[in-house]
């Protein structure tokens, strides 16, 4: 049986570099796994696919610019909650699906789509802004095309 006597100690030394190496590219990869907005767009896009006022809400900054039919302003997040309950009851969802999607390097993100309800088409626009390292929708509207 033949031993190296280096053997025990370069393995020790490599798992040493290799267990370095793994903890660098852990923290290097941890702010893309932990970073809120990766499903941020899907659970919006499912709050209106179900007309969820409440799930939707949850991601409204303080106040919110709003436009739908007939109703045009800025609101409050509660404000803002129980027009848009409103509107999914007045047009509940039949379908809504993301046309695109973008972001800008100030950190805001938009989402543009069609919502459908009864056999009528919505063009949908959303702005998510960060607020306090959060992203939040400051804008939301629904016109008529």
């Amino acid at each position: 049986m033949y031993i190296c006597k280096g053997s025990n100690n370069d393995m020790r030394l490599k798992v040493f570099f290799l267990l370095i190496f793994l903890s660098f590219f852990s923290q290097s990869i941890y702010p893309l796994i932990t970073d809120g907005s990766v499903g941020l767009t899907e659970n919006i896009v499912a709050a209106i696919k179900a007309g969820n006022s409440k799930a939707l809400a949850q991601y409204f900054s303080t106040t919110i610019e709003i436009t739908l039919p007939g109703k045009e302003g800025t609101f409050s997040k509660v404000q803002a909650e129980m027009i848009i309950k409103d509107f999914f009851t007045k047009y509940p969802p039949a379908a809504f699906e993301v046309n695109q999607k973008g972001s800008s390097s100030g950190g805001s993100q938009f989402i543009i789509g069609t919502y459908k309800s009864n056999n009528k088409l919505y063009k949908t626009y959303l702005l998510l802004k960060p607020i306090d390292k959060q992203l939040l929708i400051q804008q939301l509207q629904f016109e008529e095309n």
